[in-house]
C-alpha cells in the first residue's frame, strides 16, 4: 500500500485528477491518499471529491485529511507538492499591478519574468519548512513537486535540502500533442527528445518512421498560415533560432525581450500576446471551485474520471511495481546538459522504474538555444540563491537579468520595482538583509 500526501489539496481540481490517475492503476487501488491544506472549507471538498473519485473507479482507497502536516507525513512514501502560496488575492495580483505601474506587462508571471521572481521568494521558503519536516519525519520519501515556478523552486529543494524530489510539468507532453496535430502524426509514433530548462526547453529531435520532421515544421513556420496564427511566438522563434519550445507561446512570449514592449503596441497584435491572461484564469477557477463545491456537497455533482497527462501517478506506479517509463523531469542537472551550469535546474528525459528517477544525459544543446536557456538559468540561480540565503542583493541583480525587465527598464527603475513588490508582498515574503 502506497501512503500518498497531497500538500495544497484545496486545488481540488488537481487532486481529482493525480488522485483519479493513481487509483486507476489496480496495483495502487488500496493506496491511502493522505490531504493537506490550510483552508479548511477547500480541505473538506477536496475530501469529498477523493472519496468519490475513489467510488467511481471501484478502488479501495483510504482517504484521510489533516490539519497538521506533521501528522500527515509520518510513514510516507511519496509527497505532492500543489501549494500556492499568497493565493490570487494579495499576491497573484501583486505580481501583476505593481510592474504595470513601470509600464511593464505580462501574460502569465508565474514562471520566470519578474512576477516569476517574486513568486519564488514567496514559495521557496515555505517549501523548504517543508523539506526540513520530511528530512526528520520521513527521509526516504520522494518529494514530487507540481509548483511553479518550477525551475526555483525545484532548484531550491534539490540544493537546499537531502531528499530525493523532482519537478513535475505538462509542457513538453501537451506540446508534443500539438506537434503531432501541425505535422500530421499519431501521437504514439513521434520519436523526440528535448531538453532545456522548465518552460524553455526546446524539442532537440523529431523523427516518425526514421524520418526528420524538422524540415517540415520549418516550412510551417515560414508559409504563416493556421497553425502560426495559432502558436506564434514559438513559430516566430523557430524561424528565428532553428527550434520548437516546450511551452506555449503566451508564456513564451513573457520570457523573452522580443514580444512585449510598452513602445510597441503593434508587436502584441501581431503575435496576439494576451496581457493579464493569467488574472482572467484565475478569475475563472474561482467561479468554477465555487459552483463545484455548492454542487459537490448538495450531492448533484456527476462523477467521471479520464486520466490526464500528469507524470505523477505514472512515477508512483512505476516505482511501486518497477514498470519502467520515461517521462520529463525538473532534476539538477550535474552533467545532463554539458554547456549549461553544473548547478542549473534542467529539464530532460528521465527514466523510472523500481530504482527511482534516473536522468539521462542530454550532451550539449546547440549554440543558440543555449544561449536562449543561460537567460533564464542565471535569473533562476539569483533567485535560488536569494531565497536561501536571505540576500536580497541577489534579487536586485537577477531582476536586472531577466530579459523582458531588461528590455523595459533601466536599472534604476528596476530596483525602484524591487523595492516596491518587496514593500507590497509584506509579510508574505520572509525579511532579507
Amino acid at each position: 500500500m502506497a501512503r500518498i500526501v497531497l500538500i495544497g489539496a484545496g486545488s481540488v481540481v488537481f487532486a481529482k485528477n493525480i488522485t483519479g490517475d493513481i487509483l486507476s492503476f489496480p496495483e495502487l487501488a488500496d493506496s491511502e491518499i493522505r490531504l493537506v491544506d490550510i483552508d479548511q472549507e477547500r480541505l473538506k471538498v477536496a475530501e469529498v471529491l477523493v472519496n468519490r473519485v475513489s467510488s467511481y473507479l471501484g478502488a479501495n482507497a483510504t482517504v484521510k485529511t489533516y490539519e497538521d502536516r506533521r501528522a500527515a507525513l509520518e510513514g510516507a512514501d511519496y509527497v505532492v507538492n500543489m501549494i500556492q502560496v499568497g493565493g490570487y488575492e494579495p499576491c497573484t495580483v501583486t505580481d501583476f499591478e505593481v510592474p504595470k505601474k513601470y509600464g511593464l506587462k505580462q501574460t502569465i508571471a508565474d514562471t520566470l519574468g519578474i512576477g516569476g521572481i517574486f513568486r519564488a521568494l514567496r514559495t521557496i521558503p515555505v517549501i523548504m519548512e517543508f523539506c526540513r519536516d520530511m528530512e526528520e519525519i520521513c527521509p526516504d520519501v520522494w518529494f514530487l513537486n507540481y509548483v511553479n515556478p518550477m525551475a526555483m523552486n525545484t532548484g531550491a529543494i534539490l540544493r537546499g535540502s537531502r531528499l530525493k524530489s523532482v519537478g513535475l510539468c505538462h509542457g513538453i507532453h501537451f506540446s508534443q500533442e500539438w506537434l503531432c496535430e501541425v505535422l500530421g502524426v499519431p501521437s504514439s509514433e513521434l520519436e523526440f527528445i528535448a531538453a532545456g530548462t522548465n518552460h524553455m526547453a526546446f524539442f532537440l529531435k523529431l523523427m516518425h518512421n526514421g524520418i526528420d520532421l524538422y524540415p517540415k515544421l520549418r516550412r510551417i513556420a515560414a508559409e504563416g498560415g493556421e497553425h502560426f496564427k495559432k502558436d506564434p511566438v514559438r513559430f516566430e522563434m523557430l524561424k528565428q533560432f532553428g527550434y520548437y519550445g516546450g511551452e506555449s507561446s503566451e508564456h513564451t512570449a513573457e520570457y523573452l525581450p522580443y514580444f512585449i514592449r510598452r513602445d510597441r503596441p503593434d508587436l502584441l497584435e501581431r503575435f496576439d500576446v494576451p496581457i493579464d491572461e493569467y488574472i482572467t484564469r484565475c478569475i475563472d477557477q474561482i467561479q468554477w471551485w465555487e459552483k463545484t463545491r455548492d454542487k459537490l456537497m448538495s450531492g448533484e455533482q456527476e462523477m467521471s474520471h479520464k486520466r490526464s497527462h500528469e507524470y505523477g501517478s505514472f512515477i508512483i506506479h512505476s516505482i511501486e511495481t518497477g514498470t519502467p517509463r520515461v517521462i520529463y523531469g525538473n532534476v539538477m542537472n550535474r552533467g545532463l546538459i554539458t554547456n549549461l551550469p553544473a548547478e542549473a535546474c534542467v529539464e530532460v528525459p528521465c527514466l523510472v522504474d523500481r530504482n527511482g528517477i534516473q536522468p539521462t544525459v542530454v550532451g550539449e544543446l546547440p549554440g543558440q538555444v543555449a544561449g536562449l536557456v543561460r537567460w533564464q538559468v542565471n535569473v533562476q540561480d539569483l533567485v535560488v540563491r536569494a531565497a536561501l540565503t536571505r540576500k536580497k542583493e541577489h534579487v536586485y541583480h537577477a531582476a536586472a537579468l531577466d530579459p523582458h525587465t531588461a528590455a523595459e527598464l533601466t536599472l534604476d527603475e528596476i530596483r525602484a520595482l524591487v523595492d516596491d513588490l518587496f514593500e507590497a508582498h509584506g509579510d508574505w515574503i520572509p525579511p532579507m538583509s
